[in-house]
């Protein structure tokens, strides 16, 4: 399907597409399937492949134009233009882009499901308060765990610890809205501002250093 939604902040941009296409399907929304073959080659499950090209599709969508992609030794993507900061994510039957023509940018997505409740104490802090809506604690925890890994990718530092090392401040959960985080690794105490939007299927957080 075209793309699902779309979010903007300032210049920052985010696109989540649910992915209903096949992968031949997929393929043919490029023009220049070229730039992707070696990458996309790689893979041999179709859902992997499935969810690598919807990333892509959705990047151009979001940019107007393919762009070629690369990856540094931690894993990030890059645009080999450099002319974009870009970062990626995708759950169960959907994929996440976050783009910033500047700014490092970071952007998580988490489908929704109550395995979260039984592992929150890996990453749900003493001082953290969980947010519940209408009674159902999912919602805050997924938040809680989708927002610590968009601060990961945005910290480019090594062996991040969850609970030791990121902090979410207390906030009243809506359907969506923004609320503060910080961390502790870098040594610099970098405060964080995190956008959120929850869904019947999802939780979606992304932000950006500017």
């Amino acid at each position: 399907m075209p793309l699902y939604r779309t979010y903007k902040q300032g210049d920052l941009m985010v696109g989540v597409w649910k992915v209903d296409e096949t992968v031949e399907q997929l393929r043919s929304m490029f023009h220049q399937f070229s730039i992707y073959e070696e990458g996309f080659n790689r893979f041999t499950s179709e859902k992997r492949k499935q969810e690598w090209l919807a990333v892509r599709v959705l990047l151009k969508e979001l940019l107007g134009e393919e762009k070629g992609i690369v990856y540094l030794p931690s894993g990030k993507p890059v645009l080999k233009d450099a002319k974009a900061c870009i970062s990626f994510s995708h759950t169960n039957g959907y994929v996440a882009v976050a783009v910033h023509p500047k700014a490092e940018v970071g952007v998580d997505i988490e489908q929704y499901g109550t395995r979260v409740q039984r592992v929150a104490s890996r990453f749900v802090r003493e001082d953290e308060k969980v947010s519940i809506a209408s009674g159902d604690e999912v919602y805050g925890l997924l938040l809680h765990w989708s927002a610590k890994e968009t601060m990961f990718k945005l910290m480019e530092e090594e062996a991040v610890d969850f609970i030791e090392h990121l902090h979410i401040s207390p906030f009243q959960l809506q359907e969506s809205g923004v609320f503060k985080a910080r961390e502790y690794r870098s040594g610099k105490e970098q405060d964080f501002l995190i956008h959120y939007d929850t869904h019947p299927d999802y939780v979606l957080t992304y932000s950006c250093l500017e």
